[in-house]
């Protein structure tokens, strides 16, 4: 991203001086899906592309939000309770300031300019990418010393009370926490973390994005997220329980009779078993086993596909292709699904004959074009300055 274009942008929009310039990265999940809200284990990136934020005190009683993204602005004064604007972008930096506000941090007028090269809604986390840049920036600018855990906390806030998604802590926590070259197995109910080395040596991480756009707030994620309660509920005659991820899949298995409906026991049977994989992932990294990685991504998929049905036609199109396809360990959606993006580890050598292939055979079956990316993991959020 051109950071002086960007600041040009900045002053033509605002007729301000210079401002501060900060970033924050989008994620991609390795393996655990749809755990995270469930208390469970996951194993999310860091990528080295993402959300910038230009930032500038305007020395009023008002904040202006505007993008290069789109075309909608705002301006909103912090003196009266924050308002949601319709399902405009500007919500999540909205509900980030919310937070702060609700915490009683006094609050500045500053001139603020978003610019992302997440591909929007292709489940790569460009809303967390917005709340953690804007809670970052806003802690430095206003000197409110918070520590990253609490603004990781608040941003995921912001997601659950001001947009209205009910969504885990993982994306935020991987945003605001990631390290180069490195996955974070992290414990979404305690936000206990060890940063697990990627050492994939002759591999890449290719993200394929779908280009079949899911809007997540009007998914059935909240659907899923209810019936992981329901689930829940049930379970818990068998024995006190905080989450799904408390019971192992032996157990689950002993008492999913419990589960009268049919399709909440699938429900539950993803989220305990796709707990158990992410576990046995981080083993299989830590002795250098990236045979078993890839095939844990794989049953990985299967599971989002048929006990969680979360995949859909062209994710399962695309990923189906992938994982026959050449020098390929493994392939699975990541994200919350219903479209997006997948990931898969695919050989050095076999790269460019893989986006080709996989691209075409997409193509011929969806009438839609696969963009590929190949990813390099970054650091989490920050300032540029």
């Amino acid at each position: 991203m051109d950071t002086v274009k960007l600041k040009e942008i900045f002053k033509h929009i605002y007729e301000t001086g210079e401002p501060a310039t900060f970033f924050a990265p989008g994620r991609v999940n390795m393996i655990g899906e749809h755990t995270d809200y469930n208390g469970g284990f996951v194993l999310p990136c860091a990528l080295s592309f993402g959300t910038y934020l230009l930032i500038r005190s305007n020395g009023g009683n008002s904040i202006r939000l505007a993008t290069t993204n789109f075309e909608y602005r705002a301006e909103v004064t912090f003196d009266q309770p924050t308002q949601k604007q319709g399902n405009e972008w500007v919500n999540y930096p909205l509900g980030v300031i919310d937070q702060f506000l609700k915490r009683g941090i006094p609050m500045k007028g500053f001139d603020m300019l978003y610019s992302g090269d997440i591909p929007n809604g292709a489940g790569l986390s460009s809303s967390a990418s917005i709340e953690v840049v804007t809670a970052v920036a806003l802690d430095e600018m206003l000197k409110s010393e918070l520590n990253r855990i609490e603004i990781v906390k608040m941003s995921r806030a912001a997601e659950n009370e001001f947009v209205g998604m009910n969504c885990g802590i993982m994306d935020q926590f991987a945003i605001g926490m990631g390290k180069t070259n490195s996955a974070i197995f992290l414990n979404c109910r305690t936000l206990n973390y060890e940063l697990v080395p990627m050492d994939i040596e002759g591999y890449s991480i290719v993200i394929a994005n779908t280009n079949k756009r899911r809007e997540l707030a009007d998914s059935k994620y909240n659907e899923r997220v209810a019936e992981c309660s329901a689930a829940l509920a049930d379970l818990r005659k068998a024995r006190p329980m905080i989450d799904l991820s408390d019971m192992n899949l032996r157990e689950f298995i002993e008492n999913q009779h419990l589960i009268p409906d049919e399709t909440i026991r699938r429900r539950a049977h993803h989220v305990i078993s796709e707990n158990e994989r992410v576990k046995k992932a981080v083993s299989a990294l830590r002795f250098g086993d990236l045979v078993t990685f890839g095939q844990l991504m794989n049953q990985s998929h299967q599971s989002l596909k048929e006990d969680y049905e979360v995949t859909g036609f062209e994710l399962d199109t695309i990923v189906s292709h992938a994982q026959l396809a050449d020098g390929v360990l493994g392939a699975r959606m990541t994200g919350a699904g219903f479209g997006g993006c997948s990931v898969n580890i695919v050989r050095y050598g076999s790269i460019d004959n893989f986006i080709a292939d996989v691209g075409e055979y997409y193509t011929d079956y969806t009438g839609l074009t696969a963009e590929f990316y190949i990813a390099s993991l970054g650091d989490g959020a920050g300032s540029l300055m």
